[in-house]
């Protein structure tokens, strides 16, 4: 038996051989999939688990395929909402898509690798106003950006969101992205104290 809780801020590595992982147990509320590693590691450090209770996951990045088996897993199993938290920017918003729907890369990815109904909790192009991030803590699109952005409009995993829509809308109109760690510019525990308490208090996903 591996019991997460133990295992320390760095959390456990998720196995390689997931389909050997069996009888899971949890008395968390939801997942929470995290883009970026450190983000994972301040939301550990604060023990932000036990205030609210959640399976916290991140990839460090670029979804792998065993996290994604694992999240699907988990789901399943366990019977939890997915809520993500990214980067605004289109690459956050690309990464979702993978865990939702499949890499466009790998043709073969099957279902049994996504978990479509993720939903996503942040950082959404309309907090930076709504939280009053500051402009110094917002960047300017590349031309790339936008055109990610752009492209990402058209797919049907996205288009079948209206929320989505409207915020990459937004991202594209105003042409600003900011990273999760915008949010540390007011303390560096607001993601935790904050941000993400308000979030879920007010049940402010998509």
């Amino acid at each position: 038996m591996i019991d997460c809780t133990k295992m320390g801020i760095g959390g456990k590595a998720i196995p390689p051989n997931i389909d050997r992982v069996g009888d899971m147990q949890s008395d968390a509320l939801f997942i929470l999939l995290v883009e970026k590693d450190a983000a994972y590691m301040r939301l550990a450090e604060d023990r932000f688990y036990n205030r609210f209770p959640c399976i916290i996951v991140t990839a460090k990045g670029q979804p792998d395929v065993a996290t994604r088996l694992f999240l699907r897993k988990m789901k399943m199993e366990l019977k939890l909402p997915v809520l993500a938290l990214v980067d605004s920017d289109p690459y956050g918003l690309k990464i979702l898509s993978v865990y939702g729907c499949g890499s466009k890369n790998m043709s073969y990815d099957s279902a049994n690798l996504t978990t479509p109904d993720i939903k996503w909790l942040g950082v959404r192009p309309s907090d930076l106003d709504k939280y009053k991030i500051p402009e110094q803590c917002r960047l300017p699109m590349t031309e790339q950006d936008i055109k990610t952005g752009k492209d990402l409009l058209e797919e049907d995993f996205v288009k079948k969101n209206p929320g989505w829509v409207e915020e990459l809308n937004l991202m594209v109109k105003t042409k600003q992205k900011a990273e999760i760690q915008a949010l540390s510019s007011f303390g560096f525990q607001y993601l935790t104290e904050v941000y993400l308490p308000l979030k879920l208090q007010q049940q402010d996903w998509l």
